[in-house]
């Protein structure tokens, strides 16, 4: 069973809050960052990026990146730009987008879950992104961004967080990309136990967004556990940040591709190949996004295709196979256009559903790119899924949106 635990965080002032929060280190670059954040000395930017105060010619992963985070982080803290709570709570941080509201449950997961797979990964990490958030949060000695989990839906934690939601929230903004930020925080004691006994009932939590975050968190408490000879257990480090959300107030977007070219052949015989494994509809410029399982839209030399799956493309009976993913990587980027490897080929790109269609079309249009595929979304049973089979979905599957803003509660280590 897995754990969620109160904490102390540490938050802006409520008049701060919507100059504090940011979007997450890995949704923009340094240069996107820097006009982010701009003149404003409170965006938390300037704690999970902060190369934006140093010289552009800045190596990244240099030291003097991640001393700068602690600098400015203890900064923050000292003029009171971060005040922590008086004692350990629960949150709840509630986005829309549109009609559509999501309400998340903000605790600290258990380092020993995640070792011991009670937290379900489905996805491969990179090494070298994880020891960059490790130096963040070894330098920092905090979880500077939550992770973004979910969980099977309880009846009787939705009934708490929608009493919670009724008061006032101490945080009410809309962010410049649209999405509405609220915040709530749960202070009743009777009310933080029970939520304790109710996560210690749920079999397992789930990574939606942020594994690399994730397994740096994990990976330092476990660092911190093995160098210190009076461990209890009990310490803050075997704790980490993350805002658990039940799986069926969430909805993935679709995650798309394009491709710089056809791999040497002319648009005709492509289109032939095609045909193979696809019934192929040409719907010129009507874009052509899917709308059920193994459909597949397709942008080529100015003109939109629907293209419908055979049956022997795909295994519905295998949690990988299934996936339309798995089928455009199988039967078109790998056996036509001689991808076979989506982390490393440079001749492949991804475009989040949350662009558009328009991107896509942009990026052929532009002669960036050759060709563009529009994907359906995978759902959040495939995902919890593959993750309790063990499985691991393959690269630029998943999309979530509204992203976690940073810097509206801080979770230390100490």
């Amino acid at each position: 069973m897995a754990t969620l635990k109160p904490f102390q965080g540490y938050r802006p002032p409520g008049e701060l809050a919507p100059k504090v929060a940011s979007r997450p280190y890995d949704v923009l670059d340094s240069k996107e960052a820097r006009r982010e954040a701009g003149d404003n000395p409170h965006s938390f930017l300037r704690v999970v990026k902060p190369e934006i105060e140093l010289p552009e010619d800045t190596d990244h992963y240099s030291d003097a990146v991640y001393n700068k985070a602690r600098e400015n982080f203890r900064k923050f803290i000292d003029q009171g730009t971060l005040v922590q709570d008086p004692k350990r709570l629960f949150y709840v941080y509630a986005q829309t987008w549109g009609e559509k509201t999501q309400y998340g449950i903000v605790g600290c997961a258990a380092v020993e879950d995640y070792l011991n797979d009670t937290i379900k990964k489905h996805e491969l990490t990179r090494s070298d992104k994880e020891e960059d958030r490790m130096k963040h949060v070894r330098v920092t000695n905090a979880n500077a961004e939550p992770v973004f989990f979910t969980y099977p839906a309880v009846d009787e934690i939705d009934r708490i967080v929608a009493t919670v939601a009724q008061g006032e929230p101490e945080y009410d903004f809309v962010a410049d990309d649209g999405f509405g930020h609220r915040f709530w925080v749960i202070e009743h004691d009777a009310t933080i136990l029970r939520l304790e006994e109710l996560f210690a009932e749920v079999p397992a939590f789930y990574v939606a967004d942020g594994h690399h975050r994730t397994a740096a968190a994990a990976l330092v408490g476990a660092e911190k556990k093995n160098n210190n000879p009076d461990h209890t257990g009990e310490e803050e480090y075997n704790f980490f940040m993350a805002v658990l959300f039940p799986h069926n107030q969430l909805g993935i977007i679709d995650y798309n591709r394009v491709v710089k070219d056809l791999n040497g052949l002319e648009p005709a015989a492509f289109l032939d190949r095609l045909k193979t494994g696809f019934e192929v509809r040409e719907t010129g410029r009507e874009r052509f996004k899917p709308e059920e399982p193994h459909t597949f839209g397709m942008y080529l030399e100015g003109a939109w295709y629907a293209l419908t799956a055979k049956p022997e493309t795909n295994d519905d009976n295998d949690p990988i196979g299934s996936l339309d993913v798995t089928v455009l990587s199988k039967h078109v980027l790998a056996d036509i256009l001689g991808i076979e490897n989506l982390r490393t080929d440079k001749r492949i790109d991804f475009v989040g559903g949350i662009r558009g269609l328009e991107e896509l079309e942009r990026r052929v249009d532009s002669g960036e790119m050759k060709v563009a595929f529009s994907l359906y979304p995978v759902t959040m049973q495939q995902l919890m899924t593959i993750a309790d089979t063990g499985n691991i979905m393959p690269p630029k599957t998943t999309w979530f949106e509204p992203k976690l803003r940073s810097g509206l509660i801080v979770h230390t280590l100490d």
